[in-house]
């Protein structure tokens, strides 16, 4: 793929790093609370009770992330882009960091947890302004003809951040006893994130405003109120938008974050090896979403989304056979399905929710739609999944599964135009 100039390559680096630093805080947090943070964090009581506390605190962020949407989205379609971008990142990397030195429950007692769902929270709040204006960073400054594969870069910050993340994980796993990983190794992933949130930054702090919202500000002066005029004027597209979304959050915390959990807990694979598994097939959600944004420029980002959606309806039967089956070559099999279809249902975002709506509100949109979806599709996914799990095995989880994947499709099928 050739880019036009110096700076558009600016700008998808910006873009792709931003969201590589979202999956990277993202992932680590989920891994942790996966593999440790129950025991460390919460009283013992048992080790299913303790793993459903610490995913109950994972869930807690996609519940700040709309809130941050709002909020950046705000400033985003009043001040631009850019200054926006860079706030963002400064909060979610900033509570990241701070992860790192908590005391655990054993140290502090309730304050510990309490730590824990402050931190979480500003992580989602700030995380909640940074996927929409990726995006924006990317498919305003699109060429014609090119805005799913602009639309892309943002999406491939997904692959990028998880394998940092679940590469990490591994050696530290690798290197460290079990007794020194859950005393301190736990703390190294959050603490590298500081490495990841200079290097955004300085990329950011590089580039100039999109060329869409410097026309809008021509046209016509900021919104009031961003988010009172999404509401009012564009209701529709917010909701389907934010459903569109749910089997792109579904299906990859099911196949990362509860498939970790489940793997390593009732199937009883050792952290290593799972971690290697799951690492085995991401290459395949990074082919899924680059097939995704040529496909899409090729037909409409839409059609792709439909497809990817209509898959996953089918995967979602292959789920308690596949991962049940006790091979690890059948779980990597259906772990590598999962990041093709998700892929198919991600990829194409980056263009398809900043199509729903005008410049002038598109920051708002784009971010709201996103992260409501992020609750519906993925915040609670690993702990429903944990409960279905307990009481029916993994049958009732592909169903879950397959269910997201059905409530985005009919929520495509309500969408038709796209403004950009």
């Amino acid at each position: 793929m050739t880019l036009p100039q110096v700076s558009h390559r600016r700008v998808l680096t910006a873009s792709l790093v931003g969201t590589a630093v979202e999956f990277y805080d993202f992932y680590i947090y989920a891994t942790a609370a996966s593999l440790v943070f129950g025991k460390l964090f919460f009283p013992a009581t048992s080790a299913s009770a303790q793993l459903m506390s610490a995913y109950a605190t994972f869930a807690l962020a996609f519940f700040a992330r709309p809130l941050g949407a709002a909020a950046f989205g705000h400033f985003g379609d009043r001040l631009g882009r850019k200054s926006t971008l860079v706030a963002s990142l400064l909060l979610m990397g900033g509570s990241t960091v701070a992860i790192a030195f908590l005391p655990t429950y054993a140290q502090a007692g309730w304050i510990a947890p309490f730590l824990l769902c402050v931190l979480r929270f500003g992580q989602g709040f700030g995380l909640g302004g940074e996927w929409g204006g990726a995006a924006l960073l990317a498919v305003e400054n699109a060429p014609p003809g090119w805005r799913a594969r602009y639309g892309m870069f943002p999406q491939l910050g997904a692959p990028v951040g998880f394998i940092a993340a679940n590469g990490l994980f591994l050696i530290l796993g690798l290197l460290l006893t079990p007794a020194q990983f859950e005393a301190w190794g736990w703390r190294i992933p959050f603490l590298l994130s500081i490495v990841l949130v200079g290097v955004g930054l300085w990329v950011r702090l590089k580039i100039s405003e999109t060329p869409a919202f410097t026309q809008a500000l021509k046209e016509a002066p900021p919104a009031k109120a961003p988010l009172a005029e999404l509401l009012r004027r564009h209701p529709l597209e917010t909701i389907a938008g934010a459903f569109a979304v749910v089997a792109c959050f579904a299906i990859f915390y099911l196949s990362t974050a509860f498939a970790l959990g489940y793997g390593t807990t009732r199937l009883g694979y050792s952290r290593e090896t799972f971690l290697s598994v799951q690492l085995g097939a991401i290459g395949f959600l990074v082919a899924g979403i680059v097939a995704a944004g040529w496909w899409s420029d090729a037909s409409s980002p839409r059609r792709v989304l439909i497809t990817g959606c209509a898959a996953t309806v089918v995967a979602g039967f292959a789920l308690a056979p596949m991962i049940g089956s006790g091979s690890l070559v059948l779980i990597w099999a259906f772990l590598s399905l999962a990041m093709v279809l998700m892929g198919l249902v991600y990829g194409p975002l980056g263009a398809f929710l900043p199509g729903l709506f005008p410049a002038r509100v598109r920051y708002t949109g784009a971010s709201v739609a996103f992260n409501i979806g992020g609750i519906l599709g993925g915040g609670l996914a690993p702990m429903v999944a944990q409960a279905l799990a307990d009481r029916g095995g993994l049958v009732p989880v592909g169903l879950y599964l397959s269910a997201a994947a059905l409530i985005s499709l009919v929520a495509l099928a309500c969408v038709k135009r796209q403004t950009v």
